[in-house]
């Protein structure tokens, strides 16, 4: 894992920074190296919205735009309600999570009916160091029924790092779920590697319909590309091929898909797909690294090549994929999709096709943001910038 701050803050997370082939997952001490010189659209600067232990995603109320959630890696979900931080979480399972390095509550979605239900669910490391995906609901609107845990789906893990971790709805009202390659380096794992082997859940986008019905904690969605396959194929792969999707999205406007999957030695990658085209997308690790061949002799079928790269050799360590911005009182961004690098650490923009990016460019402005880890998105399609350290801002005009 590639990063600096690893070292020097207690519980940072982090991040999907997974590892630039360390097998330890620790990462190595490297001097972000100056980016290119660049200038974007002006208007644009950051609204602290407060400082929080280890901050690793941030998500809005479905039912209040003023109220948002901070999800911190040791195992909280604090509640900010018009900009005020409550004392009192909203969850706190910090006595159900290892923390530390890139294992933590990761993220958290919620059910498309949470209005009525009350329904949403986290993705964490329990303290078998597996990862799991637990359904939780609301007691009050500000603090959530900790009693009401249940258990949806859990990974083995044998390896602390290359963990996923980020939740999302569909407009499908489906939940889909990002893993990691299960850890170590390279995808050191038997041939042809976790991310590119059917049979494994990781390296993947999973998609199930986690309602409990019949007995079952979750069932297949008909329209899973692999769902009628034998052989042991794992029917809740969606897309695969990844190395660690540690933060992706959905476009909240078009149902577009970007994913942010952190690189190994050299290069780091966004790749994208318009609505549905996803489905069965092979997006190539361990055979490829970006554009270029990792593993020599081994193949991989249809591959889905991304449309950002950014290499290490310019400082780039861990990419953090962020959201296509739809804020209406954010017009210098509108309709472009802004994210970061844990260690390059400034924003970028760039507007998304379905083979292409273009103007990607470094937000001007705003200066090195520090050590991303997040982003996050609300009611009413604020984005929000979360960083390792502590403070979390929201995207506003100037």
């Amino acid at each position: 894992m590639r990063r600096t701050l690893l070292v020097l803050l207690p519980v940072v997370l982090v991040v999907a920074a997974c590892g630039a082939g360390s097998s330890s997952g620790r990462p190595t001490t490297a001097a972000a190296a100056p980016g290119p010189a660049v200038t974007a659209a002006s208007g644009v600067r950051l609204v602290k919205l407060g400082t929080f232990t280890s901050p690793v995603y941030v998500a809005g109320d479905p039912t209040d735009s003023a109220r948002v959630f901070v999800v911190e890696q040791s195992g909280r979900i604090r509640t900010v309600d018009n900009g005020n931080v409550r004392s009192t979480p909203f969850l706190d399972i910090r006595s159900r999570v290892t923390s530390g390095g890139e294992q933590g509550l990761l993220s958290m979605a919620f059910a498309p009916d949470y209005a009525k239900s009350g329904r949403f669910y986290v993705y964490h490391t329990d303290k078998n160091e597996d990862q799991r995906v637990v359904e939780y609901r609301r007691d009050t609107a500000t603090v959530a029924d900790a009693g009401s845990a249940r258990t949806v789906l859990v990974i083995n893990d044998h390896e602390p790092n290359h963990n996923g971790g980020q939740l999302q709805f569909g407009r499908d009202h489906l939940l889909y779920i990002g893993t990691g390659d299960g850890g170590g380096g390279g995808d050191a794992h038997p041939y042809p590697g976790n991310a590119q082997n059917l049979r494994s859940l990781w390296g993947k986008i999973l998609r199930i319909d986690p309602i409990h019905r019949g007995g079952h904690a979750y069932s297949i969605p008909k329209g899973n590309p692999f769902r009628t396959r034998g052989g042991g194929v794992r029917k809740e792969i969606y897309a695969y091929g990844l190395r660690n999707p540690w933060r992706w999205s959905f476009d909240r406007k078009t149902g577009d898909m970007a994913i942010g999957d952190v690189g190994e030695h050299d290069v780091e990658e966004i790749d994208f797909r318009r609505r549905g085209t996803a489905r069965g997308a092979n997006f190539g690790w361990r055979v490829w690294e970006g554009k270029q061949r990792f593993t020599p002799g081994q193949s991989a079928r249809k591959v889905i090549f991304p449309i950002i790269t950014h290499d290490h050799a310019r400082g780039w360590c861990a990419i953090i994929g962020g959201y296509v911005v739809r804020d209406p009182a954010l017009p210098a961004l509108t309709g472009r999709y802004v994210y970061s690098d844990e260690c390059e650490g400034h924003l970028w923009s760039a507007r998304l096709g379905q083979h292409r990016a273009t103007s990607n460019r470094r937000v001007s402005g705003l200066g090195r943001i520090g050590a991303v880890s997040s982003f996050g998105e609300d009611r009413r399609g604020r984005v929000y910038v979360a960083t390792s350290d502590g403070p979390v801002y929201r995207l506003a005009a100037r």
